[in-house]
């Protein structure tokens, strides 16, 4: 048998090289294996075709806990490893290297990606390498004004980083975070200059996006820089809502429509989301485990980027992810 072929090695040891430019020694350390052995993993995985500019993920080599996730909700999962020591910063550091990774072989000339901001995005865009494309299109999913400022230095330079990276066209979404009546979206969605972004929202090829944690951990922008007053927060714990995707609240069991803040809200609900073929979700962090079900639960992901603590706190409590491993 050879001692080099197995998945998950291979795997681990190739995302660690390849996504997150880890050492050999950095690695050897982490597997607790020698850096010849690392060497040879990583060869493998050029070798039986795992490797080539980018990780491939198909499923039959998802291994282990990313197979069980993969499994439970029929998505593609990426676990990016990290030390048991990872405090959440480097956490995040290393799923938005990841993501920035994997963003750049996915997305080509004459695509549409959607963004969703927030403190991960923002992450992710930190990680951006150049790769100029033809005639894409960057377009903001969800407005990002509110009582305390227009959130267009926010969000519009967020927008215009993904942009430059690949220097794609870009659309700002000129409109608040949330709206405060519902009557007032709506006229809103009427106007030209708004249903242009919405027209091309409509057209994204991919959505990146995290989900929104109310408490604990990294704090979400949404909940930590002036979009929720007392009264909606109050709201949300009546509702027994977890968090957000793209602005819109979530239950844990991935309910929305009859939330009434959701009325309000600018960005995309799960089933608008559906439209979209690439659905990418980038989570890192404990405190992110419940929206993470929830994003889940309501069919808005189809990628996972997740670190390897917050993924096994997720299969841990989760119910799908352990049924998936009684049948494995």
């Amino acid at each position: 048998m050879d001692p080099y072929g197995r998945d998950a090695d291979i795997v681990r040891a190739a995302s660690m090289y390849y996504l997150q430019d880890m050492k050999m020694e950095a690695i050897a350390k982490h597997l607790g294996t020698s850096r010849s052995t690392v060497s040879r993993l990583v060869k493998r995985a050029r070798e039986t075709g795992l490797v080539e500019i980018t990780l491939r993920s198909p499923e039959h080599r998802v291994p282990g806990l990313a197979q069980q996730i993969a499994r439970a909700y029929g998505i593609e999962v990426y676990v990016v490893p990290v030390p048991d020591t990872s405090n959440e910063v480097e956490r995040l550091d290393q799923v938005a290297l990841t993501t920035a990774r994997l963003l750049g072989s996915w997305f080509d000339s004459d695509m549409v990606l959607g963004i969703a901001w927030g403190t991960t995005l923002a992450a992710i865009a930190r990680q951006l390498t150049v790769k100029p494309t033809r005639g894409s299109v960057v377009v903001q999913l969800n407005g990002a004004a509110n009582t305390r400022t227009s959130g267009i230095e926010y969000a519009g330079e967020l927008v215009q980083r993904f942009a430059a990276a690949f220097d794609a066209a870009f659309y700002d979404f000129p409109v608040p975070a949330f709206f405060d009546y519902a009557e007032t979206k709506d006229a809103m969605w009427r106007e030209r200059s708004i249903r242009r972004v919405l027209e091309t929202q409509a057209r994204c090829d991919i959505a990146l996006f995290s989900v929104g944690a109310l408490s604990g951990g990294l704090p979400s922008h949404v909940y930590s820089a002036g979009y929720l007053d007392p009264e909606d927060l109050a709201t949300l714990e009546v509702e027994d809502v977890v968090g957000d995707v793209c602005t819109v609240f979530l239950r844990e069991d991935g309910t929305y429509s009859d939330i009434p803040l959701n009325d309000r809200a600018t960005g995309p609900s799960p089933a608008q989301l559906q439209r979209v073929p690439r659905r990418v979700c980038a989570v890192a962090g404990d405190n992110k485990v419940e929206p993470l079900r929830a994003a889940l639960h309501a069919g808005a992901v189809t990628h996972l980027v997740i670190d390897e603590l917050t993924a096994h706190s997720f299969a841990d409590g989760d119910g799908a992810v352990s049924q998936a491993r009684r049948h494995a």
